[in-house]
């Protein structure tokens, strides 16, 4: 009898024990599966932005040419002179020292004698085998612009741009130009600053062309 009891308790178990793991599987398979992860979508590529165009360069420092709109001239000027002339519309050349002659007079007249000016116009500017530098006749006008060319081109080229003579003087000889030997268009200036101190308020004279 005993044995029968055993037997019937360890088959009940047993079912029991099957009915759980059954449950249990049952229970697993009816759980929702988590969804898988959505694939991140592909980087697009950065859309480049549009090229901006270069900022202008500033303009160059150092030489005073007046270009359109431009102011000349300014003092330390190393233009050579022929340069400055043709990038300067006529009646545009001003020197940059009209109000400091007294203090440039003494550098100017060096330049004057270094550069052979003396040779015809005297060493004290007052004349010699051409016309003196101290009296009132301008031949071809007092005015800056008009004296820079004449000196830098000389009377020959400079009448040919069309320059007439608006005054007379005893003269051996056309002026020759000094392009060549003025290597700058600060060294003329600074000339033209003494030849205004022997010719006080010569500067001031409007041009006659």
């Amino acid at each position: 009898m005993r044995k029968i009891i055993t037997g019937l308790l360890t088959v009940a178990i047993v079912a029991g024990m099957g009915a759980f793991a059954w449950k249990a599987h049952a229970a697993e398979e009816a759980a929702p599966q988590p969804a898988p992860a959505p694939q991140a979508a592909p980087a697009q590529p950065a859309e480049a932005a549009p090229a901006q165009p270069a900022a202008p360069a500033p303009a160059a420092e150092g030489g005073a040419a007046a270009g359109a709109g431009g102011e000349c001239c300014k003092p330390g000027d190393t233009t050579p002179t022929l340069d400055l002339i043709k990038a300067t519309p006529k009646g545009g050349l001003h020197n940059p020292y009209n109000d400091k002659i007294a203090e440039m007079a003494e550098e100017g007249h060096k330049k004057y004698l270094s550069f052979g000016c003396n040779g015809c116009h005297g060493g004290g500017g007052g004349g010699g085998m051409c016309i003196p530098l101290t009296n009132d006749t301008w031949v071809y006008g007092p005015d800056d612009d008009t004296v820079f060319r004449l000196i830098a081109l000389g009377t020959v080229e400079l009448t040919k741009q069309g320059y007439k003579r608006v005054k007379s003087e005893v003269v051996v000889g056309p002026m020759p130009p000094f392009d060549t030997i003025i290597k700058t268009s600060d060294d003329l200036w600074k000339v033209i600053a003494w030849m205004r101190s022997v010719s006080p308020g010569s500067e001031k004279k409007p041009p006659l062309q």
